[in-house]
């Protein structure tokens, strides 16, 4: 009906490598109007409760809009006591699916499985390390938001998220090789002035890349 009147959230089994930042799990949220996706990266199930409270605070003041609606599977990281009392004092509606009955969330199961294809392809395809596969996923699910996925509204999901259109020449190939100025007080005459990294994807909160040097991690 409208940008975030229902979520769909959903946490993936952990990944087998543990990320560049000792993360292992994956905590996806789906906008159900637009299809905007949320990647949130923890390192075990017991940061999911702390995160959803303080992703739905923050989202409903930048977006200026309430969520009325939640859906989720029936796993204990979103089946609590903490997170129940929570609802009801903000007056949200929780529906959870039925016990091994993944297809009621299809939603969100569906778009963790796009991401985990688009992941394994844009690591064989860059030859990036394993260890890498956060950046892969946050990347993956970055594009996927600024692009014409679901045709229903004829708009990508971060026009309706945010009812702008976006700047689409910054974007560049996960794994591209990037030259960074080495601007180091201590750099010598006969030192590199630049670097050879990869891009591996973009800043969250600021106007940059995320860059990754293999020799020095």
């Amino acid at each position: 009906m409208e940008v975030l009147h229902t979520l769909h959230m959903n946490l993936c089994r952990p990944m087998r490598v543990q990320s560049i930042n000792g993360k292992k799990y994956i905590l996806v949220i789906i906008d159900d109007y637009s299809r905007f996706t949320w990647v949130q990266f923890l390192r075990s199930k017991d940061e999911t409760l702390e995160f959803i409270i303080k992703f739905l605070k923050q989202i409903q003041v930048g977006l200026n809009k309430t969520v009325k609606y939640i859906r989720t599977n029936n796993d204990t990281e979103f089946v609590n006591q903490v997170l129940t009392e929570y609802y009801e004092n903000v007056s949200i509606f929780y529906q959870k699916s039925v016990l091994r009955t993944p297809q009621q969330n299809g939603v969100v199961e569906r778009q963790n499985r796009t991401l985990m294809e688009a992941t394994q392809t844009m690591l064989i395809f860059s030859k990036a390390l394993m260890l890498l596969w956060a950046e892969v996923v946050a990347t993956s699910c970055y594009t996927q938001n600024r692009s014409l996925i679901h045709t229903r509204h004829n708009k990508t999901p971060y026009e309706l998220v945010h009812d702008k259109k976006l700047d689409l020449k910054f974007l560049s190939v996960f794994g591209a090789l990037c030259y960074p100025t080495n601007d180091s007080e201590d750099l010598g005459k006969l030192k590199a002035t630049t670097d050879i990294m990869i891009f591996v994807g973009y800043a969250p909160n600021r106007k940059g890349y995320r860059i990754y040097n293999k020799r020095t991690r």
